[in-house]
């Protein structure tokens, strides 16, 4: 099958933080028209190397143009969805290539920043295709179907995200109803298997809801019926790829949409059971060497970065370079730092010793006590500057030890609130029971929910799994799953341009489809999700 191609359409693209036409775009690659491999072999060895794939592409560079500085892979999604919260700020600086995501501007059907996040999850979904293409798996011998196990979790894994991403869902400032007067509440993505051809990517309508959740269930239950046949018992998981556990923890995620808790805390309980994870320790949290740049046991799905991946000889274009400011190379460090929201940098307790994640006030009994790589750098930091995510070896000069670092992509903590929000959905008691039972074991000791009422009790597990991930591409999900408002006018760090409070979930996390799908599928012509740019005014 072709990649259906063309469309060429005017964008506009963020340079040095000023906004400018900066020509078209010409052979984007639509959702709908991701290409699979032609059959490569029947045997395990011909199809293993197609396994590497999903893995590397995590950590692609250049998706879609290799001159935007966010466009260096599944790390910079993660980045995205994490400005758009109101838990993270970012000091604003010409060097910034995230403000058209933070300022909610440019984000229509024909932007350079919808195309990149289409072309990524185009690509991503296609090394996955092309490993169950590869794969008969009625006639498969056991290592084969192991292999197409692995291939269905990550296109699962891809498909998930993609997929909460796109689905629009009711928010205060844009309509469900197109200019055709089609509703097009909770629509996802069109679905590509290994299989679509280019007549059928030609009219593929966008899921609903309830099609793509079949569609992934399906996927992580081969995944979970087949993957022992891939592992040994006996030999160490390669957790840079899905193992049982993370297949567990993905179906915890899926359920958790469609709002299937009792399914949901089943399997974050069983990926907890299973005892091959266990939550970071404090000194694997703080650790200013090794400090969220290893993959730790807690981390059930990682990504490793190389000295050879090409985000890595980059020098800038990497993980490291955006999301620690502990280095003297790179972009964070060059302006756009990156930090905490003051209203949820106020919540953690002194005792918490996530608190020691980000740089305190000057007035903080905490001020000066924080683990750190080095006080120039330190001093040369914004106040709640994130001091999470240390550069490789704790070596903030040279790029090409600094920058081959780890960044997780699900840690076993996750499934412990999970659970608690699970649960509290049936009984708040039974949610508070376990949230504190979490937070006192493992990040504070004398910590208490003071809230009883379900609603607060979920707010209040929210936070706290907020104020855990951060950084992590997690809270975005649970903001527009949940309908929570966001609210930038409680903290004193946001920049001015940002400083949006919307009525329940933004407009904005209700992603745009590419211009050339619309054009290219009919089966989405009339019902693309309205574009949010610039639905919502900053309050002085």
């Amino acid at each position: 099958m072709k990649n259906i191609l063309n469309g060429k359409h005017f964008v506009a693209a963020l340079a040095l933080g000023s906004l400018s036409l900066a020509g078209c775009i010409e052979e984007t690659l639509p959702l709908s028209s991701t290409a699979t491999s032609d059959q490569l072999g029947a045997s395990a060895k011909a199809t293993e190397a197609l396994l590497a794939a999903p893995t590397a592409f995590i950590n692609n560079f250049g998706t879609y143009d290799s001159d935007r500085a966010y466009d260096w892979g599944y790390g910079s999604v993660m980045h995205i969805r994490d400005v758009m919260t109101a838990d993270m700020a970012v000091v604003s600086h010409g060097y910034n290539w995230y403000t058209a995501w933070s300022t909610n501007t440019n984000q229509g059907e024909r932007y350079v920043y919808t195309a990149f996040i289409s072309q990524y999850f185009s690509k991503a979904i296609q090394t996955t295709n092309n490993i169950l293409k590869a794969i008969d798996f009625e006639k498969a011998g056991d290592e084969q179907k192991g292999q197409y196990a692995v291939g269905s979790a990550w296109r699962a894994f891809f498909y998930l995200d993609a997929a909460r991403m796109y689905e629009f869902l009711p928010n205060d400032k844009t309509s469900a109803k197109t200019e055709e007067g089609n509703d097009i509440t909770n629509l996802t993505m069109p679905i590509v298997t290994e299989t679509t051809g280019e007549k059928e990517a030609r009219n593929n309508p966008r899921a609903t809801r309830e099609q793509m959740f079949k569609f992934i269930e399906n996927d992580l239950n081969i995944a979970e019926q087949n993957i022992g046949l891939y592992y040994d018992e006996d030999e160490e998981e390669n957790r840079t790829a899905p193992t049982l556990a993370s297949i567990y923890g993905l179906k915890a995620r899926l359920y958790m949409w469609v709002e299937d808790y009792e399914q949901a805390a089943a399997y974050a309980r069983k990926a907890i059971a299973l005892g091959k994870n266990e939550p970071m320790t404090e000194n694997e949290c703080l650790n200013t060497a090794t400090g969220f740049n290893t993959g730790v046991s807690s981390w059930m799905l990682y990504s490793q970065l190389t000295p050879e991946d090409r985000t890595v000889t980059s020098g800038i274009l990497n993980w490291t370079s955006w999301m620690s400011n502990e280095t003297s190379y790179g972009y964070s460090c060059a302006g756009p730092f990156v930090m905490i929201a003051s209203d949820l940098y106020d919540k953690i307790p002194t005792d918490d010793f996530r608190k020691l994640w980000f740089k305190a006030p000057a007035t903080s009994p905490l001020a000066g006590t924080e683990p750190i790589v080095r006080r120039d750098l330190y001093n040369a930091m914004p106040t709640y500057s994130s001091l999470k995510f240390r550069p490789g070896e704790g070596n903030p000069d040279d790029y090409k030890v600094g920058s081959v670092t780890a960044f997780p992509l699900m840690r076993i903590e996750e499934m412990y609130f999970i659970e608690a929000e699970a649960k509290a959905h049936a009984s708040a008691a039974e949610g508070k029971s376990l949230l504190e039972s979490f937070v006192k074991s493992y990040r504070n000791p004398s910590y208490s929910c003071k809230a009883n009422a379900q609603e607060d009790v979920i707010r209040e597990i929210i936070t706290q799994k907020s104020i855990e991930f951060f950084g992590e591409g997690i809270s975005f999900f649970d903001i527009k799953r949940l309908d929570y408002s966001v609210d930038r006018t409680l903290s004193k760090n946001v920049d001015p341009s940002e400083r949006f409070k919307t009525e329940g979930r933004p407009a904005w996390m209700n992603f745009c489809l590419l211009y050339t799908e619309r054009i290219n599928n009919k089966g989405i012509d009339g019902y693309q999700n309205p574009d949010p740019s610039g639905v919502y005014t900053p309050v002085e």
